[in-house]
């Protein structure tokens, strides 16, 4: 796809508003238009002198979205947009390979990359049907956005609302197109291989004044693996402290003919403590079985210890999570944030011997608050990997965005 992409789908979005508003007041008058602009520095030293000692690359990354109202009548009919461009600033064959890039280790691939979809959406009542262009945020298939362009899939989904604080959701994916791709592809798994169909049904509800909320979820990756989710969240004011916890329990097997006997059982916990300023958390989680945990790669897995880089999933490894926040808002400083975390995996094994591994992260980010730059956000991102089953890491990621609305 060329880069001339952004701008078509740009077109496409502005066009569908302005016959919106001939058609029917509320396909425009709910319309919303922004454009990102996402400039990502990633370095990655991998601190030894082997084939490839880091993975270093500079990319400038603009994310157009686009999502129409819907026509007025008992079915209302929209349409949601959304383009991407990638444009590389750096790189370079024996340091390319970074994920900002459609680039590899040896080779530093195009200057540019974009992408475009849309997805047609019908609503009736509280309830949206889309075909499409997706992008998920649901505990059981989360679309990942950690590189320079999101992470999307074509597929279908199916939002239901009808009854108050129960949030009711079906879909079925088909192809993913990866964050640093323009090539549609069949959706792989962590674990166990890939397919054309990802099918889920789920949802969750909400009780004691929106403090309290279970989910119940059911996904099938097709002849890769089955998976059940359970969830429940739970948040307590106590004084001038508000405690919560956040509780996931998959349970995951084989499906169909593949030849790779999947049975999983992942226990996944992270509770919280916040006042004023601070928030501390603590988190463990246990991948128990005789693989590593199986989810769609790329995606965000609903569990505590998916962190910058691990994400502590080695078949029956246990790890621990220590997390402190703070929000220097209530200090007098508004727009800056930032946390530290460190979490240990152990009770692994590599060849003969027991695994370990830790990981330490620093997150910086401040917002400016005013004047012709306002709400430009830069971020600064450090972590450090020490592990006896992959490659000691040393890494460094430095973001700035800035969006602005077109409508």
């Amino acid at each position: 796809m060329k880069p001339h992409a952004l701008a078509g789908a740009v077109a496409l979005a502005l066009g569908a508003t302005t016959a919106g508003q001939v058609q029917a007041s509320g396909f425009a008058d709910d319309a919303s238009a922004t454009l990102q602009l996402r400039n990502f520095y990633f370095n990655r030293d991998f601190r030894d002198p082997g084939a490839q000692s880091k993975a270093e690359e500079w990319a400038q990354g603009f994310i157009f979205k686009a999502e129409s109202g819907f026509t007025e009548g008992f079915i209302g009919f929209g349409l949601d947009v959304y383009a991407g461009l990638g444009v590389k600033l750096d790189s370079a064959d024996e340091r390319a390979g970074s994920g900002l890039l459609p680039s590899s280790f040896g080779d530093e691939g195009p200057g540019s990359y974009s992408e475009a979809t849309a997805a047609a959406k019908v609503r009736l009542s509280q309830s949206v049907l889309k075909v499409g262009g997706l992008m998920p945020k649901l505990p059981i298939a989360s679309s990942g956005d950690l590189r320079l362009l999101p992470q999307e899939f074509t597929g279908a989904s199916l939002a239901v609302n009808e009854i108050d604080n129960l949030d009711l959701q079906a879909g079925q994916l088909r192809e993913v197109n990866y964050r640093n791709s323009t090539n549609s592809e069949d959706i792989r798994a962590t674990v166990g291989g890939s397919a054309d169909r990802f099918n889920y049904l789920g949802g969750s509800y909400a009780f004691n004044s929106d403090n309290t909320k279970i989910g119940l979820w059911g996904a099938e990756l097709d002849d890769v693996y089955e998976q059940t989710l359970i969830n429940l969240i739970h948040n307590q004011p106590v004084g001038d402290w508000v405690l919560g916890a956040n509780l996931a329990y998959f349970d995951t097997g084989d499906a169909g003919s593949q030849p790779l006997d999947i049975d999983h059982k992942m226990k996944s916990l992270m509770l919280s403590a916040a006042t004023g300023a601070h928030t501390f958390r603590l988190g463990y989680q246990h991948s128990d079985g005789d693989t590593a945990f199986p989810y769609l790669a790329e995606t965000d897995p609903y569990i505590a210890n998916y962190v910058q880089i691990l994400d502590f999933t080695r078949a029956d490894e246990k790890s621990w999570q220590a997390r402190y926040d703070i929000n220097f808002a209530t200090l007098g400083v508004p727009g800056l944030s930032a946390f530290t975390r460190y979490v240990q995996g152990d009770n692994f094994t590599v060849g003969t011997s027991e695994g370990s591994e830790w990981e330490r992260d620093i997150d910086i980010s401040y917002t400016l608050q005013s004047g012709p730059l306002k709400n430009l956000s830069v971020r600064w991102r450090n972590a450090m990997v020490r592990s006896n089953a992959t490659r000691d890491i040393d890494e460094n990621r430095l973001i700035l965005n800035y969006s602005f609305a077109l409508k």
